[in-house]
């Protein structure tokens, strides 16, 4: 009888899948998705090119599921903010929440601002891609929330396509701030005079 030689057998892979992302997200994030090299990358996962393969597919799908770890552990104050009963709130939020993950001295800034200031050519347009859906999806989600704000009369005048990309805009102007060395004490300044614009919040019902 044909014995199954020992590579054709399935093995169990000898390496925790999460603790390697995450380590390929550290890379990622500092260093951007095209100055990110796969060495770079299998040296702090701890593991080989093939097994890189074998679990996460190519470096560009790596880096998707390191972005989606990203947003779910640090940019949760997006989620927060939509979730916000006011308008006003919302877009306290969303700049505030920011101005604290960019500036955190033990992270360096903004994966995706890293990423766009590292792209080197027309072998990242995936990427870049990637990056601006995403970018449009939270927009998207924003705009939906300042609609119905506008709906429940919590946002005057303002026009909710607007002041979402607004919103998208200062966020985004924070986030390269802080990776240019910008303190979180004069982003916050920003914010503050950027909420200066935003319709005053309502009134909690008595």
């Amino acid at each position: 009888m044909k014995q199954d030689h020992p590579s054709a057998v399935g093995r169990p892979r000898e390496f925790c899948t999460e603790h390697a992302l995450s380590a390929a997200l550290r890379v990622f994030w500092r260093k951007g998705f095209d100055s990110a090299s796969l060495t770079d990358l299998t040296e702090a996962m701890g593991i080989t090119r093939p097994s890189l393969y074998c679990a996460f597919g190519n470096k560009e799908e790596l880096f998707r599921k390191a972005l989606d770890l990203y947003e779910r552990e640090k940019l949760a104050f997006i989620a927060h903010a939509i979730s916000a009963p006011t308008a006003y709130e919302t877009v306290e939020r969303m700049l505030m929440g920011g101005c604290a993950a960019y500036s955190d001295p033990d992270t360096p800034g903004c994966m995706g601002v890293n990423s766009i200031l590292s792209n080197k050519g027309l072998a990242s347009d995936s990427i870049r891609q990637e990056l601006s859906a995403r970018r449009i999806d939270t927009e998207a989600r924003l705009r939906e929330r300042f609609e119905r704000a506008k709906a429940e009369g919590d946002l005057g005048d303002s026009d909710p396509a607007t002041l979402a990309a607004f919103v998208m805009t200062i966020a985004q102007g924070v986030a390269l701030q802080a990776g240019m060395g910008v303190g979180p004490d004069v982003l916050r300044q920003v914010v503050e005079t950027a909420l200066l614009c935003i319709p005053p919040r309502r009134r909690a019902a008595a």
